[in-house]
């Protein structure tokens, strides 16, 4: 089966590039993986408050992730992967896609604002060729009609 992976942030576009995953995975009987990273920042080093902080990340990820997961599934008859990795956002990206064969497109969400697409696009976008599968981008201010009319 042919999946899609999206990233699962806190951004409006993230939220438009997992509706647009679920409604393309729906529509050709494919699967989606959500990864969640938990940054390198959002970690303090200390004894028992790494994993307290580490704890607390994966608790919010995985409310946030719920709420997409049970619409999908009522909606779009999508079973969703969640996928959690630690680490530099680009680089735990890049592994995901390598490490799961089944991934044939990544889905991300472009910032629609002045600070530009988002530091992951953009650093992906410096190395296309070294990528393992197509992107499909998502502008962030995309309404919900239109995502729906051309997925």
């Amino acid at each position: 089966m042919r999946k899609f992976l999206v990233v699962l942030d806190e951004s409006p576009e993230s939220q438009n590039a997992i509706r647009f995953a679920a409604m393309r995975a729906s529509r050709t009987s494919g699967g989606v993986v959500v990864l969640a990273i938990i940054g390198p920042d959002a970690i303090q080093h200390g004894i028992g408050v790494a994993d307290l902080m580490r704890q607390e990340a994966e608790d919010r990820i995985t409310s946030q992730y719920q709420i997409f997961a049970r619409w999908m599934r009522e909606s779009q008859g999508v079973e969703p992967e969640l996928v959690i990795r630690e680490g530099d956002p680009t680089t735990e990206l890049l592994a995901q896609l390598n490490s799961d064969r089944e991934i044939g497109v990544l889905i991300l969400g472009a910032g629609s604002g002045k600070d530009g697409p988002g530091p992951i696009l953009s650093r992906l976008l410096r190395d296309l060729s070294g990528l393992p599968c197509p992107i499909t981008l998502v502008p962030g201010d995309i309404s919900r009609e239109r995502l729906e009319a051309i997925s």
